[in-house]
């Protein structure tokens, strides 16, 4: 029986983090891209392609880490779970408050998935690009990104797509981080999701928890109790 390699090792930091997830990865080079990856996208390298990352790296190309990105045997869903169930070991059963905020990325032309000329938040105009809505922790002193979903704009939707506003977007992920045990305080975010009622304040308040949206005036009823 030929011995399984071991992977080539990176960054320390990077290697004792990424032995959490081994098991997910049944291929050495999917588990070794997995780390490169991984490394890429903490380094310092203004595009985070797969070019580039492959380049900084010194590998021999990005073939590598366009299999693992495309045909490598592992699940998706499946690392996504235990990044959370990680996160929820370390969190020991505290109350965290979750910030949501949408951010997008310039892209240019329409091979990328949903990409269109729309609002980025964080260039602070329209443009051509691609949109998520983000869910990030505070707790105890330190944010952290937690969950995120792609916006699929109505003229980019694909066969099987369903059309969802940005704020329905992030009821989703409110309702999942609660399915997945977090112990949600309190929810943050700016007039974009406080202005939506329909679509976003009255499924918070279904599931009683405390809110403050950027508004005007309006601020959850359960943080409201909490100031008297």
């Amino acid at each position: 029986m030929t011995k399984t390699r071991e992977a080539k090792k990176t960054v320390q930091c990077v290697d004792t983090y990424s032995e959490l997830y081994k098991d997910i990865f049944p291929e050495v080079r999917s588990y070794e891209s997995f780390r490169y990856i991984i490394v890429g996208i903490l380094s310092d390298i203004k595009r985070k392609s797969l070019p580039a990352i492959a380049s900084s790296l010194e590998l021999k190309n990005e073939q590598g880490l366009l299999h693992f990105m495309t045909d490598s045997p592992w699940e998706l869903k499946e690392l996504e779970k235990r990044r959370l169930n990680i996160i929820l070991e370390v969190l020991e059963g505290r109350e965290i408050i979750v910030i949501i905020d949408e951010t997008g990325d310039p892209k240019k032309g329409k091979i990328t998935d949903y990409v269109k000329r729309q609002y980025i938040g964080n260039l602070g105009k329209i443009e051509s690009g691609i949109v998520s809505v983000n869910a990030y922790v505070y707790c105890d002193g330190v944010t952290f990104p937690l969950e995120s979903k792609v916006f699929k704009p109505k003229e980019r939707l694909k066969e099987g797509d369903k059309y969802k506003t940005k704020p329905e977007l992030a009821v989703e992920i409110i309702k999942e981080l609660e399915e997945s045990s977090f112990k949600i305080k309190r929810i943050v975010s700016d007039s974009l999701y406080g202005e939506s009622h329909s679509n976003f304040i009255s499924a918070v308040e279904e599931l009683k928890i405390e809110y403050a949206v950027g508004s005007g005036a309006i601020m959850g009823s359960g943080f409201q109790r909490k100031l008297k």
